[in-house]
């Protein structure tokens, strides 16, 4: 196994404005809370001396708040890569709560009718492969250095059970990847390596609305 050491950290953005909790998906206009841009500013704290060479970031808003600080720490600029973007999902702007909200009306049931694929939004095959594709694209740009790539909850935990072999269908309480966490991906070369995952700014419920 040769070839230089890239690490690629997959970060989630921080906490955002939702007074409503529906689930917010990819509509525009949802930026951090308060609070999320603490988180923001804490990760950007815990990776200022780390070799960051290229900070990427999903179109969406709170991804793009979630990297500034980061950036601004290594004197980058923020690149977006679409492949970062959260999840496709038929329940956006709906509350999503189990036994209320859209779950509780039979209209919608037929969107659950496949929980493997799933049936209700982005298949997860093609979510880890948009993915893949996004961090190795961060991986070139800082070949023997390391990069950021922010995104959201559902697309780097898909991506996390695909290289790591799991099936992707999986119960959502269960995540492990918290708000403004870190899951990092080790590449000796063009060979994923190891995998580390650290929460700089602390635990969440991975049930959380939103993502």
């Amino acid at each position: 196994m040769t070839g230089p050491r890239t690490v690629v950290h997959l970060l989630r953005h921080g906490e955002v404005h939702n007074p409503t909790g529906i689930l917010y998906g990819r509509l525009p206009g949802f930026h951090l809370s308060d609070k999320g841009r603490d988180q923001a500013e804490i990760v950007a704290k815990a990776l200022a001396d780390v070799d960051v060479t290229a900070v990427l970031a999903s179109p969406l808003q709170r991804a793009q708040e979630t990297a500034m600080p980061l950036a601004a720490v290594h004197g980058l600029e923020v690149r977006t890569d679409d492949g970062l973007l959260e999840a496709e999902n038929a329940f956006e702007g709906k509350t999503v709560s189990v036994g209320s909200g859209a779950l509780s009306s039979p209209r919608y049931w037929p969107l659950l009718r496949d929980p493997f694929t799933p049936s209700w939004g982005e298949p997860y095959l093609r979510i880890a492969h948009r993915m893949l594709a996004a961090v190795h694209r961060a991986r070139e740009l800082a070949e023997g250095h390391e990069a950021v790539c922010v995104s959201h909850q559902l697309p780097i935990w898909t991506l996390r059970r695909f290289v790591t072999g799991q099936r992707l269908w999986h119960d959502p309480r269960r995540r492990q990847c918290a708000l403004a966490s870190v899951t990092s991906l080790v590449f000796t070369g063009t060979e994923l390596t190891q995998l580390r995952y650290t929460e700089p700014a602390g635990a969440s419920d991975p049930g959380q609305t939103g993502a």
